[in-house]
């Protein structure tokens, strides 16, 4: 089921990296790393419009290349190590609102997930508006022996206590609930969340679970190998 609503995607590349200097721009398989994020988010069938949110001109040319808008320059005091998405995207809303654009959602695309699916982009797009929530995020399944129901924490005194405040963990496999992690290649927010809640998440969030194998997050070189691993894997 299509949608139409004015969905804003938006690509954040800033320049800085300590990881992999020039991590955005980085060759994955012979292609910059932001090209796969490009690619997916311009194959995406729910998408209004995609942008690029960057600091540095190099990528905003690469960005450009293709397909990209790049309808504005990010300051530098929201490209440092430290700056949070919250603001990013907060800034690129306002600058296009200002123009006279006006949004139902916004969808958080990160270059660092290269093997993201244009299918979870529509996914989660489709299931933000059928369900009617705050927002919806790819997700990955936490292995039962990591479900919060049987990870204890150490409090100062060195007493382990489980995460969810119970005394006792359950103690059969069969009967903990399902757990997710937080994935990272796909986050989508409605626009009143995002710019007047001040939250990417709001107070109904849903998860859309992807495929292990589709799913990665640069932040060093070993990933960046196991990316083109994967990559591979899909073409054989």
């Amino acid at each position: 089921m299509q949608h139409k609503k004015k969905v804003l995607g938006i690509v954040t590349a800033r320049g800085g990296s300590k990881g992999i200097p020039g991590k955005n721009l980085t060759l994955l398989r012979g292609r910059p790393l932001l090209a796969y994020t490009a690619e997916a988010a311009l194959a995406a069938s729910t998408l209004f419009q995609t942008i690029l949110s960057t600091d540095d001109e190099a990528i905003a040319d690469v960005g450009r290349s293709l397909g990209l808008e790049v309808p504005f320059m990010r300051p530098p005091e929201l490209a440092t190590d430290d700056t949070p998405t919250l603001p990013v995207l907060q800034h690129a809303v306002t600058f296009l609102e200002s123009q006279g654009r006006e949004y139902d959602a916004v969808c958080l695309l990160q270059p660092t997930s290269p093997l993201r699916r244009p299918e979870y982009i529509d996914g989660c797009i489709n299931l933000l508006f059928e369900r009617e929530v705050d927002a919806v995020i790819t997700v990955l399944p936490v292995p039962h022996q990591h479900n919060p129901h049987w990870v204890y924490f150490q409090d100062e005194s060195g007493t382990l206590r489980i995460s969810t405040g119970e005394t006792e963990p359950i103690p059969r496999r069969q009967e903990l609930p399902p757990a997710f992690q937080r994935e990272g290649s796909v986050y989508v927010v409605r626009r009143d969340v995002l710019m007047e809640s001040n939250s990417l998440y709001g107070t109904t969030l849903l998860g859309y679970p992807v495929e292990a194998d589709d799913s990665i997050n640069i932040d060093d070189l070993t990933q960046l190998q196991r990316a083109e691993e994967l990559l591979q894997l899909r073409i054989n």
